[in-house]
């Protein structure tokens, strides 16, 4: 995906419909929850709900466990070549889906497990705060040295 840089500048911050667009490219990320202070993180496979909310599967433990307790959590995805790299995050609240709609819905986008495992249970993250950078990889620059300086 080409991302328009400004000059000389290999870091880009990204605005809400590109870091959307960049989630709908994947679909793997890590999920961390905290439950009195101890943060935990899952990898987690995902899909794109159409109102831009997260769906992913999981089966009875640790994560549904936890998010009864803490429904705040952090989303990351990231993606890397030889050339470029990006990031994203999402804060928000997840909700263990529980109504026939809900599941419907969630069910609708296709959304398999990764490993032949029984993963019945939907979860949605609302989000309540997108962020992302692009990162263009190039030579690393050289620090300019004053005069009087020595080099070496």
């Amino acid at each position: 995906m080409l991302f328009e840089h400004a000059k000389n500048e290999p870091v880009l911050i990204l605005d809400a419909d590109q870091i959307w667009n960049l989630l709908e490219t994947t679909s793997h990320g890590r999920l961390v929850l905290v439950v009195g202070w101890r943060p935990d993180i899952f990898p987690i496979n995902y899909a794109v709900a159409p109102d831009r909310t997260l769906i992913f599967r999981t089966a009875p433990g640790t994560k549904l466990a936890e998010l009864a307790i803490n429904e705040k959590v952090l989303f990351e995805a990231d993606q890397i070549s030889s050339d470029d790299a990006w990031s994203v995050t999402v804060r928000g609240e997840a909700h263990w889906l529980q109504n026939s709609a809900s599941i419907e819905q969630a069910e609708a986008l296709g959304l398999r497990p990764w490993v032949p495992t029984v993963k019945d249970h939907y979860v949605s993250i609302t989000p309540s705060e997108v962020s992302g950078r692009h990162f263009q990889f190039g030579p690393h620059p050289e620090r300019e040295l004053g005069e009087g300086s020595e080099g070496g």
